[in-house]
């Protein structure tokens, strides 16, 4: 192991965007996290839960307390939970898939459609390499709409008042007070 990879413990080196490997000798750590993750969440998505009590299993996915305004509804789907931030006033609709090890943050009055991906991690193209994740952060700014079944990919920030219309897939950053659509998506308007 390299001294620079000495220096951070393995969910620092995974938020931080460096590959991590299910071989690195502290994958342990992260696999820790994601089964207690996917039993919250299988309470979650198989048992009915008031908003109250659906609030309460965020919460607890997510390491911090979700403000009582928003409002997440199952089935959710996380694969880390402990690195997703949620503002106030959001709304995430059923089946949405957040796959957080990079960092997930969702600034206030945001809405998730149905069936919506937010993906941080990636494998590299080296084939050789696959076994491995780099994961970088997706930022969602201030009232953003997400469509339904849209993907947001990793890296990518959505910006204020945005639009992201349904099965749009993001590749890159979206400018403030626009509508993207498409596969890639693209700018189609100006609000």
């Amino acid at each position: 192991m390299d001294e620079k990879k000495l220096n951070k413990d393995i969910f620092e080196r995974d938020r931080s965007g460096e590959t991590v490997s299910i071989d690195d000798p502290e994958f342990p750590k992260l696999k820790e996290v994601m089964l207690r993750t996917a039993e919250l969440t299988t309470r979650l998505n198989t048992s009915y839960h008031d908003e109250d009590g659906a609030r309460s299993l965020i919460s607890e996915i997510i390491g911090s307390k979700v403000d009582e305004s928003t409002r997440v509804t199952p089935p959710f789907y996380t694969d880390f939970g402990r690195n997703i931030k949620l503002g106030k006033n959001v709304f995430v609709n059923h089946a949405c898939t957040f796959m957080d090890r990079g960092g997930i943050t969702i600034e206030d009055d945001t809405k998730i459609g149905p069936k919506a991906n937010l993906l941080t991690s990636n494998h590299p193209l080296d084939p050789a390499h696959r076994k491995e994740l780099v994961s970088t952060p997706i930022w969602i700014k201030k009232n953003v709409w997400i469509g339904a079944a849209a993907t947001i990919l990793p890296g990518v920030t959505i910006g204020e008042n945005s639009v992201v219309a349904a099965a749009a897939v993001v590749t890159q950053d979206v400018p403030p007070n626009t509508v993207v659509a498409g596969v890639p998506a693209k700018v189609i308007r100006t609000l």
